[in-house]
Parts: structure tokens; sequence; C-alpha cells
């Protein structure tokens, strides 16, 4: 990805795996609505891969659903998502001081996120870290934004930002190919549930290993760095 200059002084973040470990909320949820079409989940840990994608993918591609099928497990799963799941996602570490120094540093600071805008404004809220987003962009409930790249280019075009002003951060490769398709760079975190070889198959920009070294790349004085691991 060319021209990752200083300028991008918009940073665009991923939720799931990036600012929370949301592994609780939404295997949870998942678990409820496939035990709603008659479907046992043993090991959540088996549901992993829900975390990252729009759910009517996971759905179909994991458990092979129909339409009809599909339809029924997103409603379920929202469902208990506005009950419960959103209280069940926590903070990775560090995540508050990252956005307090990042805000210091003279950045703006959004959200881009699969997850339907509702559930993360909420999230935000009840975790106390909203007040550092300018603006939380995330899915709509008739599925309208389909794409990462359809939720980056909403949050974008509602904030009269253009794409050589902007980071992605996140830590799967939807992320990086939602960001890479609108002609923005993204930054990868190995904290969240991608790994290197995901993120380095996508040719992910940058990746960083914690939130330690998310802050140093962002607050150092030189962005202007591709296709490099900070370690």
């Amino acid at each position: 990805m060319e021209n990752c200059s200083p300028t991008r002084t918009h940073l665009l973040f991923d939720l799931d795996g990036t600012i929370i470990n949301s592994f609780q909320g939404i295997t949870n949820c998942v678990c409820y609505a496939l035990a709603c079409l008659g479907i046992i989940v043993e090991n959540k840990n088996d549901l992993l891969p829900f975390i990252g994608p729009p759910l009517t993918y996971s759905f179909k591609e994991y458990y092979h659903l129909n339409n009809e099928q599909m339809t029924l497990a997103v409603a379920k799963y929202r469902e208990r998502y506005a009950e419960k799941g959103i209280y069940e996602n926590e903070l990775y570490p560090d995540i508050d001081y990252l956005l307090q120094q990042l805000t210091n540093h003279g950045y703006t600071l959004y959200i881009a996120t699969s997850k339907p805008q509702i559930f993360a404004e909420q999230i935000l809220e009840y975790l106390h870290v909203d007040k550092y987003f300018t603006y939380i962009g995330g899915s709509d409930m008739d599925g309208k934004l389909q794409s990462k790249a359809d939720v980056i280019n909403d949050v974008l075009s509602k904030n009269g930002i253009s794409a050589h002003q902007v980071w992605m951060i996140g830590d799967r490769k939807y992320d990086v190919e939602g960001a890479h398709a609108v002609q923005v760079p993204c930054v990868g975190v190995l904290y969240g549930f991608g790994n290197r070889k995901e993120l380095q198959a996508c040719a992910c920009d940058v990746i960083v290993e914690d939130v330690n070294d998310l802050k140093n790349f962002f607050c150092k004085k030189d962005l202007s760095v591709k296709n490099k691991d900070v370690v």
C-alpha cells in the first residue's frame, strides 16, 4: 500500500478483537442462535471464525444454513445480544490509555465495525470509552452495508474524510481487505483474533504485537512506512 504518510491523522478502529475482547459475547449468542435451530455447539472455540465477518456470511459458510435458517439465526443472535451480549465484552488491557494518548497527539478516532452500529454504540458507552470517538460506524440491521469496505466507505463519506487521510486498525483479514478496497492502509494487531500468517497473507501494511506497540507506532513522528512488522 502506497502513500502511508504522516498526514493521515484520522484513525478508524475495528471493534471486535481490536478495542474489545468480544469472545464471550459473540460465541454465547451464536450458541443460542444455533440451539434455536437444533444445533448444539460442544466447544465455543469452534466459533472463533464468527468474530470478524458479517453474521450472514458466517452462518452460511460454517453451518451451511439456507436463507430462511440464516435469517432466523441472525434474529435469534441479535435477540440475545441486545439483552445480554453487549455486556459480555471487555476492553483489552491499556486500550483506554491508548485512546487517550492518540487523542492527545491530535488524532481523530472513529469506529468502523461489521457489528450493527447500535450495538457498537451501546458497548462503547457501557465500557466508558465512547467519549474518544468522533463517530461510531457499523453495519445496519437491514443489511445494506454488506462488507467491511462498505462500512469504511460509509464512515469516510459521513465524516467528509478522504482515503489519503486515514489509517485502519484491525485484527483480521477482513479489516485489511476492506481497507485496501478503498485505498486505505491498515495496521494489523496480533492481540486480537487473527494471527501473523493471516495478516501477512493479505498484505497488511504494518503488523504490531500489542497495544503498546500500536501506541508507539502512531505516536512517533515518521509514519511513512509500509509492509513492516513493528516488534
